[in-house]
């Protein structure tokens, strides 16, 4: 039911009831500090197994190294941006109600549908890979790995319906199942590491090519994008605030904790999979990990069928954790008004169910059609990177606009920390045209769509009181009582 309507620069608040947001309430104090970091590592830890190995095809080790070394300063100066900013916004929202509050409706928008396709299209990815995995492993007998996908939405989907505090606790373990295999991985390849593996791409005739820079220095640029997923996702540690026991306190230790733990397996995946293994022979691999182990022991053995077998956690791990990430954004920009209302009423359980159920179908669809993980990573990436701009933006406004602003966690290095973040943001939204132009092109037709949706919809129709929206009110009113 709706109780008043008011116009504020551009667009219509509607104050509705508290019967409407009692529908669209989260289970409150469901993650700590160590669940939040968890959660991290899930969301980003299938990039170790899969997806970041097509980067050698574009660069060659030397081009990857260079990019991975850019994307992990980028994600640790972008996480410390965003510890301050969840501490000090503790919404569902996160991305969007940063934005919301530094940039306005449009700019909060803009950030959370960018933040949506990427979350929406990365567990597609990974269902891909999954599928890529299990055919490896010769399970079930499948020719086809759409069975998979759809195995994969319906169980994973359904045990976040059962409830958060739940599905957190089995990503947990999960997780530590996966960083298992990591380990074991890490050990039984460095009695096998060769550094000459690392350069057996022939150099091309390609500017600045070399043994080193296989694909000139063009290929850093285009690997940019592999690069960056060791590390996708660790932005979405902030939706669950609504659900963490002290986000003020807890936020700012978990997503923090959670890098400093994919910044240490980035780096043994990068050395050791194309030091041991080759990384001509991984380059185009779906399972990157079990084929480097079989090429550098001669092939197959108990390590390379216990990497393929418990490396399908980590992607299972990233892909039950993502979708908790798309369920929340979906949710907060639901609730506010922005997408449809409907989309985010929770059940008994407080899970926002058609939040989850809605995007797992047209992931499911994604993968089952297309089954183009690389081409999903670069769609997923471009989405990423945007909303980074907009978020690390979003901090720099919010320090410069907003400096009495209480923040229980401050950034070290304030703006100058952000800013590298932003620019190096801004060179990997470039490097997506470079290697696909037709994935970002299908990602700007995605936002065509959302904002001409916002701007003759949506905009019209927007909460008053739901959460993100609430801290632009609280502002206001204290600006104009000043």
């Amino acid at each position: 039911m709706v109780h008043s309507k008011r116009h504020v620069h551009g667009v219509d608040y509607e104050k509705v009831s508290a019967d409407y947001l009692e529908k669209r309430k989260l289970q409150q104090g469901a993650a700590g500090w160590v669940l939040l970091a968890g959660l991290g590592v899930a969301y980003v830890i299938s990039g170790d197994f899969a997806g970041w190995n097509f980067g050698l095809e574009q660069g060659g080790w030397g081009g990857l190294l260079i990019a991975t070394v850019l994307m992990a300063i980028m994600y640790t100066c972008m996480v410390l941006g965003l510890a301050e900013m969840s501490s000090s916004i503790p919404v569902a929202g996160a991305g969007y109600g940063f934005a919301r509050r530094a940039l306005g409706p449009l700019g909060g928008f803009a950030t959370g549908v960018a933040i949506l396709i990427e979350y929406a299209v990365a567990p597609a990815a990974i269902a891909v890979f999954i599928g890529g995995y299990v055919e490896a492993l010769g399970l079930f007998g499948l020719t086809n790995a759409w069975p998979v996908y759809l195995a994969a939405y319906v169980i994973f989907v359904g045990l976040h319906l059962w409830g958060v505090g739940e599905a957190l606790k089995v990503m947990f373990v999960i997780t530590g199942i996966a960083l298992v295999a990591l380990v074991a991985f890490t050990i039984g390849m460095i009695p096998k590491f060769d550094a000459a593996r690392l350069f057996d791409i022939a150099p091309t005739d390609a500017p600045g090519a070399s043994s080193f820079l296989p694909f000139g220095t063009i290929g850093v640029w285009a690997a940019l994008v592999y690069a960056i997923w060791f590390f996708l996702a660790i932005e979405g540690v902030p939706l669950a605030a609504e659900e963490a026991r002290d986000p003020r306190r807890d936020m700012p230790k978990g997503i923090i904790a959670g890098m400093m733990v994919l910044l240490v397996t980035a780096t043994f995946m990068l050395l050791l999979a194309p030091g041991g293994g080759g990384a001509k022979a991984i380059s185009s691999s779906d399972s990157p990990l079990p084929d480097a182990v079989r090429a550098a022991y001669g092939g197959d053995n108990f390590l390379a069928d216990f990497v393929n077998y418990v490396g399908l956690a980590g992607l299972i791990a990233s892909f039950f954790s993502i979708i908790y990430a798309y369920s929340r954004q979906l949710f907060a920009l639901s609730r506010a008004g922005y997408l449809p209302r409907w989309l985010s009423v929770t059940s008994k359980r407080r899970t926002p169910y058609l939040a989850l159920i809605v995007p797992g179908t047209i992931g499911f669809l994604l993968a089952a059609i297309t089954q183009a993980g690389d081409l999903m990573i670069q769609i997923a990436v471009f989405g990423a990177t945007i909303s980074y701009v907009l978020m690390m933006l979003s901090h720099i406004v919010l320090r410069r606009r907003e400096p009495n602003l209480d923040r229980p966690y401050r950034t070290p290095g304030g703006v100058v920390t952000t800013g590298i973040a932003l620019v190096l943001a801004l060179a990997a939204v470039v490097a997506v045209f470079l290697v696909d132009i037709v994935a970002a092109l299908w990602v700007a037709g995605i936002f065509v769509a959302h904002l001409a949706y916002f701007w003759f919809y949506s905009r019209h129709r927007l909460v008053a009181n739901a959460p993100e929206e609430e801290f632009e009110a609280i502002e206001r009113a204290e600006q104009e009582l000043a």
